[in-house]
């Protein structure tokens, strides 16, 4: 086959262009370190990069949502942790006010110990963060949540919004719990109806603790109401259901006789009641009783009011004292309830960001694969490259200079 000159250095000068370009992508890759230059350089992996770099970029977006609300419920779980010790304090103090054998000055000065206490666990319930943003507000973060009330209790000033964060492609996590959750309210599991005598009683009567041995009885959260009548020689009782409306017929009074309320629910009262003398069993999660607070404030009132010398204020004393440690062994359930469920969400993110890092390890290195050059493999094309467009060149240099008239 014959091959004119043209043709020859056609094809020459061509084979040189495409040896020079393929040498100029190499250099291109060593220099920047990346396989692909342009989307035309390999159409499947310049997909697979964007599809890659598009999922390392939510995985470092959801490492960094799971690292504030790893934080945020780090700083709540510390402040519950202080509460929770406040809380024993308080309730040390609680069981040493019961001692019968001390006088009006003892309990005032338990008053003062635990008034402190009480300030302490107010500044914890109005915690901010370091951004300023108090913990317990819901979403009014910028709000204090509680200011003293001058009746006695709180008032609660932010709401009831929980902030959730994407932590997962279909997961959110909540990094908060507001403070009525947390200081105002009891959960109705695992906690005791609380009983109370009446602060118009004139009788020595006091109640004890709810006994229930089937709280799955709907009846057994109603509101009760003991009135005593007859006479102070005779005493009778009658049991009123406030949530239904029915009263029992009057029963003699026994002293430390059980005194039935519900099914499976009984009370007992010891003590000379007076005729019109009144107890009554509410459920642990009425407002009344659910306000730690509140039941702080009343246990306060209480000690600070004369009681030596007179049977039935001592009674009196010694029916607010036990309202007030039933409320207040109510809270600290409750305390360890939303401590555990923060501790719980703690774990879940613990696990979620070992599991978020070795997806973002997996997904970056398939990047790596599909985006960064292998310089060993390159830079051996390259000087192969190389060396073959300089022997291409050598040889276009000598065909070029071949002519018949040498060998005339």
């Amino acid at each position: 086959m014959r091959i004119s000159s043209s043709q020859l250095f056609a094809q020459s000068v061509q084979t040189m262009d495409n040896q020079q370009s393929s040498l100029n992508q190499l250099y291109q890759q060593i220099s920047t370190g990346q396989l692909l230059q342009t989307p035309a350089d390999n159409p499947l992996y310049a997909a697979q990069a964007v599809q890659l770099t598009m999922t390392t970029a939510t995985l470092t977006q959801y490492t960094t949502n799971q690292n504030s609300a790893q934080t945020s419920l780090q700083i709540e779980d510390k402040t519950l942790s202080s509460v929770t010790n406040v809380m024993q304090s308080i309730n040390s103090l609680i069981v040493r006010a019961g001692d019968g054998t001390l006088q009006d000055s003892d309990r005032v000065s338990i008053a003062k110990t635990m008034q402190g206490y009480r300030d302490q666990l107010l500044t914890l319930a109005n915690t901010s963060d370091s951004s300023g943003n108090y913990l317990f507000s819901g979403f009014q973060a910028t709000t204090q949540p509680f200011t003293n009330n001058a009746a006695g209790g709180v008032n609660y000033l932010g709401d009831n919004g929980q902030r959730q964060v994407q932590v997962a492609d279909s997961h959110t996590i909540t990094t908060n719990d507001t403070g009525a959750s947390v200081f105002l309210s009891v959960p109705s599991i695992g906690t005791s109806p609380v009983s109370a005598g009446s602060a118009t009683n004139t009788g020595t009567g006091t109640i004890g603790r709810v006994a229930n041995t089937n709280p799955s009885v709907a009846t057994n959260g109603d509101k009760f109401t003991i009135t005593f009548g007859g006479t102070a020689a005779a005493p009778t009782y009658t049991v009123t259901d406030n949530t239904t409306g029915s009263t029992t017929a009057a029963t003699a009074y026994t002293a430390n006789a059980p005194i039935a309320l519900g099914t499976g629910m009984t009370v007992s009262i010891s003590g000379a009641p007076n005729p019109s003398d009144t107890f009554t069993v509410t459920p642990a999660t009425t407002s009344a009783n659910s306000s730690v607070f509140s039941t702080i404030d009343s246990m306060i009132a209480a000690l600070q009011t004369p009681a030596d010398n007179n049977p039935a204020a001592k009674a009196t004393l010694s029916n607010n004292l036990a309202t007030g440690m039933t409320r207040f062994q109510n809270s600290l359930t409750a305390m360890t309830v939303v401590q555990a469920s923060v501790g719980g969400r703690e774990q879940e993110l613990t696990a979620l960001q070992t599991t978020t890092k070795n997806n973002s390890l997996q997904a970056t290195n398939d990047l790596s694969n599909v985006t960064d050059v292998d310089m060993i493999s390159a830079i051996s094309q390259y000087q192969l490259t190389q060396n073959a467009l300089q022997a291409a060149q050598q040889s276009f240099v000598k065909i070029q200079g071949l002519s018949l008239f040498q060998y005339m």
